[in-house]
């Protein structure tokens, strides 16, 4: 549906063959305090997208990888694991990304003057490799603006 909104359905199959999905079950432990307490930092997931699914209702949507595919066209959100009270918290993610060797790039349909290229094409895995230790602080989606911006 994303891609139809901004009239991309020719790259559909190409996106859904360069992706690996992901799901995961994740348990956050008890923090035993009454306090709001951070079971994971403030972060952004780098990949094409996140859905994740909280029991209680609540849920997320991410994509920084797709905001960068899109040219700027969306814009992706840090979030973080916050955590209170005596239980533990149980969420299922469905993480998206690209195969490593295929490129991120901006389709030339979303490049003309008005809409200048912002992003240049880039492989993840590279990417990961490079700055894994800004990503595990939580300053992945910095880290990888300043590593594919034109």
């Amino acid at each position: 549906m994303i891609l139809e909104s901004f009239g991309l359905e020719k790259y559909m199959d190409e996106l859904s063959d360069s992706t690996n999905n992901h799901l995961r079950a994740m348990k956050y432990g008890r923090p035993n305090t009454s306090e709001p307490t951070l079971g994971i930092p403030p972060h952004c997931d780098n990949t094409i997208l996140t859905l994740l699914s909280q029991l209680n209702g609540v849920q997320k949507v991410n994509f920084v990888l797709l905001q960068i595919w899109l040219n700027g066209r969306l814009s992706s959100c840090y979030h973080r694991v916050l955590m209170e009270g005596n239980e533990a918290r149980y969420s299922i993610g469905l993480f998206a990304r690209p195969r490593g060797g295929h490129l991120v790039k901006v389709p030339k349909e979303l490049v003309d003057d008005k809409n200048p290229m912002l992003f240049k094409p880039f492989d993840l895995e590279e990417f990961l490799k490079t700055f894994s230790p800004q990503i595990v602080q939580g300053r992945g989606k910095s880290a990888l603006k300043a590593y594919c911006s034109v």
